[in-house]
């Protein structure tokens, strides 16, 4: 069967849809012994010889099985998979899956929940969709008025011009000089919570996003991981009613498998998400 080049990439796990639209784009596929320089050109992996960067891709289409990997991410690592100035990667901190890729990004400085994949079309839907709520706990400087708050919920256009589009966001416990809120958002522009508090003159002093759509996992040590189980992934495209039981995963059910990446982090615990004494 047919299928566009740059999702045949993706399930090889050499890169993302959008990277593999690049490479294609710049020469570095060839069918058949042909370079093809359109990222709409499909192909069959049963018959034809698909290669990228000269190397044959068909067996990884063959044998290659998804993988979802849900990481606790702690600050210093870059939300990539190669970093040409050398900087650590979240990458780094799982092992034993292949080649995989983060869903999206958490910038430099924060930390936590992140997907990793070598499923490219799992990334584009959870990456690009406006269904999946991204949920963040954030500690800023000063106290922000309620009406400073207000023009964060309704949608502000930031510095660099983008417009932000309306966030649902609930105060927390705050303290004599910093305020602590849950931030909602179904979108990613890069650095927006940051840049949404900088709008209205309160920086961010820590950020961690504490849940993807339905994921929400507490339990996960800084810098560890475990895996989604099947349900978890299927509920990103098929998310369950509100009357419907909430999935429980394998995980909760048993004891979690965790792992952690001994020579970059040492995990620490997870504080509870109450914020008194801070």
């Amino acid at each position: 069967m047919q299928e566009r080049l740059q999702k045949l990439i993706a399930q090889a796990g050499i890169a993302s849809r959008r990277k593999a639209e690049e490479l294609i784009q710049s020469g570095e596929v060839t069918v058949n012994g042909k370079t093809v320089t359109e990222p709409g050109t499909k192909a069959n992996p049963e018959i034809d010889h698909i290669k990228v960067g000269g190397k044959l891709i068909n067996s990884k289409l063959q044998k290659r099985e998804n993988v979802y990997v849900l990481l606790n991410k702690p600050k210093g690592y870059l939300s990539s998979a190669a970093d040409p100035e050398g900087r650590k990667l979240v990458t780094d901190l799982v092992q034993g899956f292949g080649r995989v890729h983060p869903v999206g990004r958490l910038d430099f400085n924060t930390e936590g929940l992140i997907i990793l994949t070598n499923d490219g079309e799992f990334t584009n839907f959870v990456s690009s969709s406006r269904t999946v709520p991204k949920v963040y706990e954030v500690k800023v400087k000063g106290l922000p008025n309620e009406n400073a708050i207000n023009k964060l919920r309704r949608g502000l256009r930031l510095e660099d011009g983008f417009k932000t589009a309306p966030a649902k966001i609930e105060q927390l416990n705050s303290t004599e000089n910093n305020g602590w809120f849950e931030v909602t958002l179904f979108e990613g522009h890069n650095q927006q919570i940051r840049k949404m508090f900088d709008a209205i003159g309160h920086s961010v002093v820590k950020l961690r996003r504490i849940s993807i759509g339905h994921i929400k996992d507490d339990k996960i040590p800084v810098g560890a991981y475990r895996l989604l189980d099947e349900e978890e992934v299927k509920a990103f495209k098929n998310p369950p009613q509100k009357s419907s039981k909430k999935i429980v995963p394998k995980d909760e059910i048993s004891q979690p498998k965790i792992r952690t990446h001994s020579r970059s982090v040492k995990p620490k615990k997870v504080p509870r998400r109450t914020f008194k004494g801070r």
